[in-house]
């Protein structure tokens, strides 16, 4: 049941980490909740969290069907390698750019808030190698295993990580708008740093073996 909850809250942690930064997700969120109210706003914000618990679990199965393969095992931590490797250098750009970048917009009604979070989400291709990537971690340090009770801990956090930044954004933004490249900036550091520690650990891994 402990590593239940070490696995709920990392992921969670993860998660949440990586939707804080102002996107097209987010500010789009938030877009929603000022032009058409903040009940739209978290229906929006439900459908991009259900989309990226589909893709949390197409993630779990691409590690399992590695992990399963014991002739490419080695290529489930080089994938997360170079996942996190990826991420810590797109991170750190990203929190190089100092011009406040305005955001696309998006029409959107109420009768479609909830699927027009599905496409935006859907449309986003690196949510599926970074939570392949998590989920690998994950597998090595022993917080997950290929088992249904697991899989869906791993899902669901990954969903409320997703939804608690969204629902942030979307009650919260006005206080937030002033100090957004602040804001930003600093958040993209911090995910840089953490790609960075999961790199070296996944090195020592490979090594290791």
């Amino acid at each position: 049941m402990i590593h239940v909850l070490i696995l709920f809250f990392a992921t969670f942690s993860a998660a949440f980490m990586a939707t804080v930064p102002p996107g097209l997700l987010n500010m789009n969120a938030a877009k929603t909740s000022v032009e058409k109210g903040k009940l739209n706003g978290i229906i929006f914000s439900l459908g991009v969290s259900s989309m990226i618990m589909i893709q949390a679990y197409i993630a779990v199965l691409i590690s399992k069907f590695l992990y399963n393969n014991p002739e490419v095992i080695d290529l489930l931590l080089k994938i997360a390698l170079w996942v996190f490797a990826f991420f810590a250098v797109y991170f750190f750009i990203s929190a190089q750019r100092n011009k406040k970048q305005k955001p696309k917009e998006v029409r959107v009604s109420k009768k479609n808030s909830f699927f027009k979070g599905i496409l935006l989400a859907a449309v986003n291709l690196l949510t599926i190698p970074y939570y392949s990537g998590l989920n690998a971690m994950w597998n090595k340090a022993g917080w997950i295993k290929f088992e249904l009770k697991d899989t869906l801990t791993f899902v669901l956090a990954a969903g409320a990580g997703t939804f608690s930044v969204l629902y942030l954004y979307t009650f919260y933004f006005n206080k937030l708008e002033t100090k957004t490249n602040r804001f930003s900036k600093n958040s993209n550091y911090i995910l840089s740093g953490l790609m960075l520690v999961l790199l070296v650990i996944t090195l020592i891994r490979i090594f290791y073996r």
